[in-house]
């Protein structure tokens, strides 16, 4: 029941969280700097090259780049610039070497995301560099080896650095600056057919431009001819030389084949433990059934499987079990992510690590996410266990990915694909039409398949669940549906935040939405932890409510880097992340399953945040580790397998150092993890990809 006149989102509404519709980092004074002479004009053309931009496959922009000679003095200009989902993302460089490709001088400036801003400058003298990010500067000596590269784009800078490093004798780890150190592994050659013609591609791995691994291909000529990576908001990315744009399925496939021999490998460094029987004796179990702990407890795991779990004079443990000390720490269930994007597979050890064994991914290339999911479950790769929502959009200037719905015939395609591949859930992005919407859902139902996702550009909550939506991806759409009707026509994205600002959560609006829900049984994952990043400013520093982000890996630090400049709108996002909590909270009093989910924002650290803010919205400590364990396994028909600490189900727990159900905040005191039966240490894990315990 959707009555008449449903409101109608406006058409920007759908392309991401308000938080990071809002959110601006970087940017500053540019400082004066002395630069070496090079008459551009006057100089020789010696090469130049186009790239075309994809992102999820889905070809989104292009970034073209000259080189210029003058005297011993080389230049290389680049202009990169994409469309994601309606936002533009342009970026320029310059890089100025020398004949041996060492540079000296490098800046680049604009974006290299929907959200991210990029301002660096550096310049190198005769014993130093000089580096300026942002506002800030600082001096450093200059090493004997080094490059001047800031991330993955642009494309062109990449092919430079690559130049550099075979000119120099192909050190093993090399100093960049503004900040790191890459490393970049040969690993072998590739064929690809273009216009009939077969041609060899020598292919490389570079680490420590982004998080993760990049792969890229050169030609014979030392020309860059693609790039597989993923961009500053950790989504798929590739780039791609002008005529070469049909081998993309191909060098996508190979770049799968060695992300998995990465998965793999890591997966051999944390074996785990897994030798027979297994006993945790003396800790506090908390067994998400939501009965009252108990205390100094055994849990005993045969492989697999928990075998008994209580007092510890209750239980009797075999003989030839491995025991295990855990007394004054508290254990849980294993946590669940409901709102995953799986991109890359640096994610697999930080969910461990975090106490993640489940996730769901809400979206992803189709290859290579069933790729690391059978890798995973096959014993081959390190990370949790993946239960899999197949993205679908429609045609439009804003839409995701390649997997298009714009019929009837497609709908049922493409839920008869993912169905196939044993994916459970249909996932529906923004720019679908409330026919073809109908048309996934009927087609899922009919195979067993629930669907969740966005409400959809002009589309109402009503509409969508009326349609045959079962859940609701982010809290700002169910906010959306509670403002007066008719109000948000043609509204601006700061008139949208004082309208979610004003909401009253008990008007007859308010009570109407959550009724509406209720009744319609839908499940709800807010992302409510992404919402609270765009209140991030100069007097609210991430680390003041994240203290994660000070483990990070260096190449993500940049990314979550407080602003240095007051936030004009800080009060009203202020506002808006309380009315949000109001909004969850009145959900879950009103019976409205709330399952935890991040949207990836900060890696592992953010199903913290999300649990704590759970507890802000009025859930008990209790309530809120089981919106993050038992009510997600339910909510996916998994709760006689998992969700809980009981005999007969898989051996899916984590031990902690301090009891969350005395403050929430000891969620973050995770030491072990076990998934699947597998015992590991989380310090190794967060270790094994750059990040401190």
């Amino acid at each position: 029941m959707s009555g008449p006149n449903p409101w109608k989102n406006p058409a920007w509404l759908g392309e991401i969280s308000m938080a990071l519709l809002s959110l601006l980092l970087g940017g500053g004074a540019v400082a004066q700097q002395t630069a070496p002479a090079f008459d551009a004009p006057r100089a020789k053309i010696i090469e130049r090259g186009k790239f075309r931009l994809h992102k999820f496959a889905q070809a989104i922009g292009e970034e073209t780049y000259e080189i210029r000679k003058q005297s011993r003095l080389f230049e290389i200009e680049s202009s990169f610039e994409f469309t994601d989902r309606g936002s533009q993302v342009p970026l320029t460089a310059t890089l100025r070497y020398d004949s041996d490709f060492t540079p000296e001088q490098f800046e680049v400036e604009g974006k290299n995301s929907r959200f991210n801003r990029i301002d660096d400058f550096v310049s190198v003298r005769r014993s130093t560099v000089l580096v300026r990010r942002g506002q800030s500067e600082r001096e450093e000596p200059r090493p004997r080896q080094f490059f001047t590269i800031s991330g993955y784009a642009p494309t062109a800078v990449q092919m430079m650095l690559l130049r550099y490093w075979r000119a120099h004798g192909s050190p093993d780890r090399l100093r960049v600056f503004p900040a790191g150190e890459v490393r970049i592994e040969h690993r072998g050659a590739d064929q690809v057919e273009i216009a009939s013609k077969p041609i060899s591609l020598e292919r490389y791995i570079i680490s420590g431009l982004i998080w993760g691994r990049e792969a890229i291909w050169l030609d014979s000529k030392k020309r860059l001819i693609a790039v597989i990576s993923i961009d500053a908001e950790f989504d798929h990315f590739e780039a791609v030389r002008e005529g070469y744009e049909t081998a993309l399925p191909i060098l996508l496939s190979r770049a799968g084949k060695d992300e998995m021999a990465a998965l793999a490998d890591i997966a051999r460094d944390f074996p785990g433990r897994r030798a027979g029987k297994l006993a945790l004796v003396g800790a506090t179990l908390v067994d998400g059934t939501g009965r009252e702990p108990i205390s100094d407890s055994i849990v005993v795991i045969d492989g697999d499987r928990i075998v008994s779990a209580g007092r510890r004079a209750e239980i009797a443990v075999p003989a030839d079990t491995t025991l295990i000390d855990v007394a004054g720490k508290t254990i849980l269930p294993g946590l669940w992510d409901m709102h995953a994007h799986f991109e890359q597979v640096e994610w697999g050890p930080i969910y461990l690590a975090t106490g993640v064994t489940t996730v769901r991914d809400c979206g992803n290339e189709f290859e290579f996410i069933v790729a690391v999911r059978d890798a995973i479950a096959g014993g081959r790769g390190l990370g949790p266990r993946l239960l899999l929502a197949g993205l679908v959009d429609g045609t439009g200037p804003k839409a995701l990915g390649i997997q298009r719905v714009d019929n009837s015939n497609e709908a049922q395609r493409w839920v008869n694909r993912y169905h196939e591949a044993g994916f459970q859930q249909m996932k529906i992005y923004s720019s679908m039409t409330r026919d073809n919407v109908q048309a996934v859902t009927i087609a899922a139902h009919r195979l067993g398949m629930t669907v969740t996702g966005h409400i959809p550009n002009g589309m109402s909550l009503f509409e969508a669940v009326d349609a045959g939506m079962d859940q609701i991806n982010h809290v700002h759409y169910v906010a959306a549906a509670m403002i007066p009707e008719g109000t948000l026509v043609n509204s601006t994205r700061d008139q949208f935040e004082q309208r979610i600002a004003a909401i009253e959560v008990t008007s007859p609006e308010g009570i109407k939405v959550i009724d509406f829900l209720k009744a319609h049984s839908i499940v709800v994952d807010p992302t409510v932890a992404l919402e609270e990043f765009g209140t991030v400013s100069a007097s609210r520093p991430f680390e003041s409510f994240e203290p994660g982000v000070l483990k990070l890996a260096p190449e993500l630090a940049d990314q979550f880097a407080t602003p240095t400049e007051e936030d004009p709108q800080q009060e009203t996002r202020l506002s808006v992340l309380h009315r949000l909590l109001q909004i969850i909270g009145a959900l879950h009093a009103a019976g409205v399953p709330i399952v935890a989910g991040t949207d990836q924002s900060v890696p592992g650290y953010s199903l913290y945040r999300e649990i704590e803010l759970y507890v802000e919205a009025g859930f008990t400590p209790m309530e809120a580790i089981r919106a993050a364990t038992a009510v997600p396994a339910q909510v996916m028909g998994l709760d006689k397998e998992l969700g809980s600490v009981e005999p007969g189900k898989q051996a899916d727990l984590i031990v902690l150092g301090a009891n969350p159900l005395e403050s929430i905040h000891n969620i973050r005191t995770v030491e072990k993890v076990v998934a699947g039966g597998t015992l590991y240490e989380s310090a190794l894990l967060w270790r094994s990809v750059g990040f401190r315990p």
